[in-house]
């Protein structure tokens, strides 16, 4: 089974879109995360550490410049999805990724207490 870090970087941008009110509280995460083409089309424009600052997990061994270096994504390349920091806590608990789990765990927290959700 891969094993994960915990992205510094992801879980700074997560902070700084908290911030910045650039989060979105209601959204399908199946329906908005970013697909191939979103990607693909934001790897062309970006470097690989704007890529990776959007994904909380790294994967540990595997090259920097790479797809499958970055996991579990948490919004659509604009803005933090609540879903998508759910669904960072479910698939880290899954599959016992406990760091990846507590970060994204406590980012949601962190987004609940700005939009103000108890």
């Amino acid at each position: 089974m891969a094993r994960y870090d915990v992205n510094d970087a992801a879980v700074a941008k997560v902070r700084s879109l908290i911030a910045a009110r650039q989060y979105v509280l209601d959204s399908d995460w199946g329906e908005v995360q970013p697909d191939a083409e979103e990607t693909n089309t934001f790897l062309d424009r970006h470097t690989w550490d704007e890529y990776a600052a959007w994904h909380l997990g790294l994967t540990a061994g595997a090259n920097d410049e790479t797809k499958a270096r970055h996991a579990f994504g948490y919004g659509d390349f604009r803005r933090v999805h609540r879903s998508g920091l759910i669904a960072c806590v479910y698939r880290a608990a899954e599959w016992r990724h406990k760091q990846v789990e507590v970060a994204a765990h406590d980012l949601l927290q962190e987004l609940d207490r700005a939009a103000g959700i108890s």
